[in-house]
């Protein structure tokens, strides 16, 4: 299921410009517009899925995880923190399930 007016829908089907370090089958990694650190990218499934609390594929699952530690592995990271929110109170602020991946500096816990 696609969303037309989803930023990250229209991302996936090459309709709005990003920059793209990875794509796969599933998923489309890019960089993101406002870095909360050296490396930050997203993973983010070319399906709509509203967030975290509505992902019940496993597989889906798999794919965005595995794409999300490769990729952190291509770009030269071996220290990385990986960041899924659900909703906007935890910072969400595209309602499109996404993965965060951060690296390039040390990072403190909790986080803030």
């Amino acid at each position: 299921m696609v969303q037309p007016e989803c930023p990250f829908c229209s991302i996936a089907r090459g309709e709005q410009k990003a920059d793209v370090v990875l794509e796969t089958e599933d998923v489309v990694v890019i960089r993101d517009i406002a870095p909360q650190a050296p490396v930050h990218l997203l993973a983010i499934p070319k399906v709509h899925i509203p967030s975290a609390a509505f992902a019940k594929d496993g597989s889906l699952w798999a794919s965005l995880m595995t794409t999300a530690v490769e990729v952190a592995a291509a770009q030269g990271l071996s220290s990385y923190r990986l960041v899924v929110n659900c909703g906007e109170q935890a910072g969400m602020s595209i309602p499109h399930l996404h993965v965060h991946i951060l690296g390039g500096r040390r990072f403190r816990w909790p986080p803030g």
